[in-house]
Parts: C-alpha cells; sequence; structure tokens
C-alpha cells in the first residue's frame, strides 16, 4: 500500500525545513509496501554537529507548526553522527558524511520508490531527480 497523502505532506514539508538549514542530499524513500509500522523515510546530511542539531531542531519545529506533530522518539546525538526523528510514519535520519556513507541506506533500500523532495510526487528507485543538491 503506498504512503499516506499526510505522510508525503509531513515528508515534504520536513525536507523543506531541512533544506532551509542546508542539509544536503535530502532523499525521500517510500517504505510503506515493505515496512508495516512506517510510511516514509527522510535522509539528510549535515556538515558538522551544530549543523545536524540545528536541522533536527528545525524538522522538529516545521512538523509542530505545520501538522500539530512532535516526534514520538528521538535517538542519537549530534556528536555521534546521526540523529533519528521517529514521527510514525515518518522517520527522519539525518547524518554526517561520514556516518551517511557508513550506512548508506539509499543503497540498502535501493528498490523502493522515492518521493521527490519538492513536488511530492513520486518516482522511480533509478530516477535520480528524487534528491536535491546542496546549495
Amino acid at each position: 500500500m503506498p504512503a499516506e497523502p499526510d505522510a508525503i505532506a509531513l515528508a515534504v514539508d520536513v525536507a523543506d525545513a531541512a533544506d532551509d538549514r542546508k542539509a544536503g542530499d535530502l532523499l525521500i524513500l517510500e517504505v510503506a509496501d515493505i515496512l508495516a509500522v512506517v510510511d516514509l523515510f527522510l535522509l539528510a546530511t549535515a556538515n558538522s554537529d551544530r549543523q545536524l542539531k540545528a536541522v533536527a531542531e528545525a524538522i522538529e519545529e516545521r512538523a509542530r507548526e505545520q501538522h500539530g506533530r512532535r516526534p514520538q522518539r528521538r535517538e542519537g546525538r549530534p556528536d555521534s553522527g546521526w540523529l533519528l526523528l521517529d514521527f510514525g510514519d515518518v522517520v527522519c535520519h539525518l547524518f554526517s558524511t561520514e556516518q551517511r556513507d557508513f550506512y548508506s541506506l539509499e543503497r540498502l533500500w535501493a528498490d523502493v520508490p522515492r518521493i521527490d523532495v519538492v513536488t511530492g510526487q513520486r518516482t522511480a528507485p533509478s530516477d535520480s531527480s528524487a534528491s536535491v543538491e546542496e546549495a
């Protein structure tokens, strides 16, 4: 079953918040057909601990202000190079460059559809237009 429209709207909005804080390599993966507990993963990369923290705060603020949502769970620390914000249907994985390369979630989930971070439209798994380049 495809991701719910509300989940897509949340993922696109929090991706925009991450982009506002200059997070790079933004990617939304649609895992709803494979995982029963989550519809979408947002992946984002930050260049420093400080930026990682700022991206997480921006995502939480946007989710709260525009969707009335708070993370159900938050894991990791900026100094570890990885933070996870779990909104239930949307899980945000925020990485340092090194941790993003190490975990390589986009390779692990290479066969799932992507959601364009700007339009919210589904794209094929191999379509590279699903990510936004760092400004």
